[in-house]
């Protein structure tokens, strides 16, 4: 990404820093060339269960969050919503981490004056039913797809093709995996409405989605391992969702021009 981003707000989730399969690259490129009055991180930032199994720290993740520090020092809002990776760090809630300010969720009002409820989402697991062993084979087939995307996506780039998200590809068009988002989707809606929210922006499941409706508006951030995407809004009060690989808008049929 060279075009540099203006907007008012910014949220981005699950970049998984610490894994082996994060997109640093193209997080790089995006953190220097936006400039926005807030940026949210809506968890799983740094991914400590994988740290923890599997120790990995390179210097282009340690260099992701200095980026991060560097937006907060120059003036923009930095609010840290942690996920279930980096769950630990919800300890802090109501405190600040340098100059980043960490929340477990956080009520954001919009342009138009609409209330949004900002959360990673994974509470919402506990109203998807799955057992133990089917969770277990999902973790397992979810790896081999990484790597399967990983080596798909070394080829492509040999042959000077871009960047194909293979799990998301599987994602829309395997009906149970279909189900599961649809399911955790609709949970946050219930839960904004709920607590008389107008909308719920999260991230958690690597999906990236805007749905606007007249009197309600949920969006996923999606992530920065398989799809490389981020929320905006501008100074019109306008919603937009960015793949943040080819620098274009995206909308949840996944194509180039989303309309708010």
């Amino acid at each position: 990404m060279t075009q540099p981003i203006h907007a008012k707000t910014v949220w981005i989730s699950d970049v998984h820093l610490g894994f082996k399969d994060c997109r640093v690259d193209y997080l790089s490129s995006f953190l220097k060339n936006i400039k926005c009055e807030t940026l949210y991180l809506v968890g799983d930032i740094v991914d400590l269960w994988w740290i923890k199994k599997k120790p990995h720290w390179p210097k282009d993740h340690y260099e992701i969050l200095m980026l991060l520090y560097d937006l907060a020092e120059k003036g923009t809002q930095v609010i840290y919503v942690p996920g279930n990776h980096d769950d630990p760090i919800r300890k802090f809630a109501g405190q600040k981490m340098g100059p980043v300010f960490i929340m477990n969720e956080h009520e954001y009002i919009t342009v138009k004056g609409k209330k949004i409820l900002v959360m990673h989402g994974d509470a919402m697991d506990a109203y998807i039913q799955h057992g133990w062993i089917i969770k277990r084979m999902g973790e397992i087939a979810y790896r081999t797809l990484l790597w399967v995307n990983r080596w798909t996506n070394f080829i492509r780039e040999l042959c000077g093709k871009p960047y194909f998200s293979l799990s998301y590809h599987i994602k829309e068009n395997v009906k149970s995996a279909k189900k599961a988002i649809t399911q955790y989707k609709n949970e946050c809606i219930k839960e904004a409405k709920r607590r008389e929210f107008d909308g719920v922006i999260c991230g958690h499941i690597h999906y990236p989605d805007l749905d606007i409706q007249p009197d309600f508006m949920y969006a996923n951030t999606g992530d920065w391992i398989e799809n490389c995407t981020a929320l905006t809004e501008d100074y019109s009060g306008d919603f937009h969702l960015l793949n943040c690989i080819g620098n274009t808008q995206l909308h949840d049929n996944h194509i180039e021009l989303v309309t708010t």
